[in-house]
């Protein structure tokens, strides 16, 4: 039996300690056929379960851990990843939409097709987390949510923490309506600044706006004591021929990014 070809992942420009290793998938490298071409990784998206199980296969022996996989709700449930409770399975029956570990060789993984993945590092390299932050989820507070589980498995300061913000659907394409402006101002407003929203006036005369879903991700992770974010400013709905989106596509694959400790 042949061993499964490693897939290109994007590694993460970040101050994070030789310790953690992170890394997310792009569109590259796998084995589906259109419309999910070609590594996509998720199993509920309509693709062949075999070639699936291929691409994650290719995944993880190009992360070098055993991913485990999450239920995601786009909620703001943290589960705590060990290696006892996650043996012989590779997606825990709890829904969460982010995860933490001080284990070596579990990575903290989180699917993406448009949403924000967002990874998270003790600098005294002690544990880990992974974050999948859609709308819903960050106006919700799924990020302060794994700060505070990170914060509390690690016994550091917001300060000891560094985060990286992967590519997700970008300022020029994310247009939203007044439902997703009102979920940030109910919990965020002095948080918020003109470049969070931008009005975008249709010609029928509704009410829409132009989201930038990195920048109001870095300005809650700076007021929650993280000073050190990264930020790898891509667009998935931009680039077609790397990544997945959603909102450009509707049937199509997801990409991961996962993180772990040596």
């Amino acid at each position: 039996m042949s061993l499964p070809l490693p897939a290109p992942l994007l590694r993460p420009d970040w101050p994070a300690p030789p310790r953690v290793v992170a890394a997310m998938s792009t569109r590259e490298g796998g084995v589906s056929s259109a419309p999910w071409q070609s590594l996509n990784l998720g199993v509920a998206v309509g693709d062949d379960a075999v070639a699936v199980a291929e691409n994650r296969a290719r995944f993880a022996a190009a992360l070098g851990a055993r991913p485990v996989w999450l239920r995601q709700v786009h909620g703001v449930n943290v589960l705590r990843l060990r290696a006892h409770q996650t043996e012989g399975t590779n997606r825990p029956e709890e829904p969460a939409d982010a995860a933490w570990t001080d284990e070596p060789g579990i990575a903290c993984t989180v699917q993406v097709a448009d949403c924000l993945p967002v990874l998270f590092a003790a600098r005294n390299g002690r544990a880990v987390a992974a974050a999948h932050a859609g709308w819903r989820g960050l106006s919700a507070g799924v990020l302060e949510a794994t700060l505070r589980a990170l914060q509390k498995g690690a016994d550091v300061a917001p300060r000891d923490i560094v985060a990286w913000l992967g590519p997700c659907i970008g300022p020029r394409r994310f247009e939203v309506g007044a439902d997703v402006v009102q979920a940030f101002t109910r919990r965020l407003t002095p948080l918020l600044d003109a470049d969070s929203f931008v009005p975008r006036n249709r010609a029928e005369g509704s009410e829409r706006w132009l989201a930038n879903l990195q920048h109001l991700a870095q300005r809650r992770l700076i007021d929650a004591g993280v000073d050190a974010v990264s930020v790898l400013a891509a667009c998935t709905v931009e680039e077609s021929s790397r990544f997945f989106s959603f909102r450009r596509d509707s049937i199509t694959g997801r990409m991961a990014a996962a993180i772990f400790l040596r």
